[in-house]
């Protein structure tokens, strides 16, 4: 459950005025069809974060335990940082429209979201964690609790969110989790 919870919450605040965010707002403005949208980010979410979880979870198997404690103390301590920088969408976001709003959404996501905060935060999780299954949930609901509001609200709903300050939090919990896995793992 721990996995679940710490999951969801530090995705969630991570993707705050992150670059798929923003990619929502886009998709939302562009198509205006809400539903779609939120099944392509919540598949290519899955996608993305099951292979990232995967990813965490081999690299738990090539190096000892004491090692990883580092590794993962310092990629917490690395989140952490980057969480205070901000993230801005700077690619063309005109997708083809041949792939319909659901494959444009899906496609963008999933692209997106390579190297991206949360994949490489869910890289992070599942390393710490032994359940796959809720790391993969909780960074996908994580997901979709930032996202789905920024596609049915729109730009009013992110421009209201103090994101300086979600940054922060999000960037504090990284940290705390970071020293935590350091002094205990």
């Amino acid at each position: 459950m721990q996995a679940l919870l710490l999951s969801t919450g530090i995705v969630a605040l991570a993707e705050i005025g992150d670059k798929t965010q923003l990619l929502a707002l886009l998709l939302a403005a562009r198509y205006k069809k809400p539903v779609p949208i939120v099944l392509g980010i919540l598949v290519a979410t899955i996608l993305n974060h099951w292979f990232a979880a995967a990813v965490g979870q081999w690299l738990t198997g090539l190096v000892s335990p004491e090692v990883m404690r580092w590794i993962l103390g310092a990629s917490f301590l690395a989140m952490a940082a980057w969480m205070l920088v901000p993230d801005k969408l700077d690619d063309d976001t005109r997708l083809f429209d041949r792939l319909g709003v659901f494959g444009a959404t899906f496609l963008a996501f999933f692209l997106a979201e390579m190297g991206d905060k949360t994949q490489i935060a869910t890289v992070a999780l599942s390393a710490r964690f032994d359940s796959l299954l809720a790391v993969v949930t909780g960074t996908t609901l994580g997901m979709l609790l930032a996202n789905i509001p920024a596609v049915l609200l729109g730009e009013a709903a992110a421009r209201a969110l103090p994101k300086h300050i979600v940054h922060r939090i999000a960037a504090a919990i990284f940290a705390l989790v970071g020293v935590a896995t350091l002094v205990a793992f």
